[in-house]
């Protein structure tokens, strides 16, 4: 038997922000059995995490693969950890698998501050498929080297758009597809598509702010923005940009606890 749960991050009540599965292990299972239960999950991710030494070692799956970054699910993961297993701590310090970042979660009364690596877009080409893929006309193309970013000059435009995710599939650029504009209720708002993972929208996409946070912020002039997440469960993200890292703070809810039946 496994330990699950299933908590809703960037969410101040169940239905909101975006769900992810968590698993605390207690050692690490096969990489075809993670794949296996992130497949009958069927959530955008589901987390994986043991604990070694001090710290956590994690793990993110989607239902078609292991990605390298996961914004969300850490999150949700933090939460599981310092309500159940780290009751008596205010921090928590994962080292991730795939590109060996070190990620720090601080608990903060009902947020949690996440530190991630802060990645810089490059302005990049504008291309006849991607309109017709987005259904409208970005001012601006950025790329970093797993995602593109599209920039909006309305967030009406953002709010309403709805992209054909087959062309989104045929762009052979970028992992995902992120669109933004500024806002005039938070200081911009965002969506994320992954069609290319067989995940059209995600909800609120905890990764994405790692290249908003500094776009917006030469943009703007703030390095403390509020963010809100227009997609359909909708959800708020606090930003911070500190140089090398961006701080993503966000509230949970606990959705479900159970047990997988599987062997360890």
């Amino acid at each position: 038997m496994l330990k699950y749960y299933v908590a809703d991050a960037f969410a101040d009540n169940i239905f909101e922000g975006n769900p992810a599965g968590v698993c605390i292990l207690e050692q690490w299972i096969s990489e075809e059995k993670m794949n296996k239960i992130a497949k009958e999950n069927n959530l955008s991710e589901t987390a994986f995490a043991v604990k070694e030494g001090d710290n956590y070692s994690l793990r993110w799956f989607t239902p078609d693969g292991e990605i390298d970054l996961c914004g969300h699910a850490t999150l949700a993961t933090a939460y599981i950890l310092f309500r159940f297993y780290e009751t008596d701590s205010n921090v928590i310090h994962f080292n991730t698998i795939m590109k060996n970042y070190h990620l720090i979660v601080t608990k903060k009364n009902d947020l949690y501050e996440m530190d991630f690596p802060t990645l810089i877009p490059e302005k990049y080409n504008l291309t006849e498929l991607m309109i017709e893929a987005l259904g409208a006309q970005p001012t601006e193309v950025l790329k970093t080297h797993r995602d593109l970013i599209f920039i909006f000059d309305s967030e009406d435009t953002v709010t309403t758009l709805k992209p054909d995710f087959a062309k989104l599939k045929e762009i052979p650029e970028g992992l995902s597809a992120f669109v933004t504009a500024k806002s005039d209720n938070y200081d911009f708002v965002a969506r994320a598509f992954w069609p290319k993972i067989n995940i059209n929208e995600d909800p609120v996409c905890g990764s994405m702010y790692c290249s908003l946070i500094p776009y917006w912020r030469e943009k703007i002039g703030l390095d403390k923005m509020v963010a809100r997440q227009v997609s359909e469960r909708g959800g708020t993200v606090y930003c911070e940009y500190n140089g090398d890292k961006v701080k993503l703070s966000g509230k949970v809810a606990l959705y479900s606890i159970g047990d997988i039946c599987v062997d360890e």
